[in-house]
């Protein structure tokens, strides 16, 4: 079959990419182009680092600094405020420049291989989600807590780009 007509086969199961992508497309597309995605970075008045829990299967389970891939046609802002939500339940706003853009390669994984991050440093304009604080014993998927240092169970991407801002 020709590329052209697997395109347009695409295009009619695929009405509007800016609200998401079938996942095995998704997926396939991550093995050919890099994924630019935005990552929140929300300290407190103690300095403390609000990480949030994921076990999303692509690293081992791991705190991580809050953040999200960006969809088509998308602004920055959107997909900030929208990670802000889905992750916290929380509003914030944001330094309009990133503080750092990292590229990451991840040369044995196929999918999801490739990704160009970006940190903006955030500021909380409502509270997190009570619900979903971290209080003791293993975290629950989604939790998030804050952090006065760098933890040893950060997932390994985040500590290498991250740490020195955590």
């Amino acid at each position: 079959m020709k590329i052209k007509k697997i395109i347009d086969s695409l295009e009619l199961i695929i009405k509007n990419p800016s609200q998401g992508l079938p996942e095995d497309l998704f997926l396939f597309l991550t093995k050919i182009i890099p994924i630019i995605n935005v990552d929140l970075l929300i300290k407190n008045d103690q300095n403390r680092t609000l990480l949030t829990w994921r076990a999303d299967g692509y690293w081992p389970p791991g705190w991580h600094v809050p953040g999200g891939i960006i969809r088509y046609k998308e602004t920055l802002a959107d997909r900030l405020n929208a990670v802000a939500a889905k992750e916290l339940g929380a509003k914030i706003t944001f330094k309009k420049e990133p503080l750092v853009v990292n590229e990451f390669i991840h040369h044995s994984r196929r999918e999801r291989g490739h990704f160009i991050s970006l940190l903006y440093e955030c500021k909380l304009l409502s509270p997190p989600d009570k619900d979903l604080k971290y209080e003791k014993g293993a975290p629950d998927l989604g939790a998030w807590a804050w952090h006065s240092k760098c933890p040893d169970d950060i997932i390994s991407v985040h500590k290498k780009m991250y740490r020195k801002f955590i």
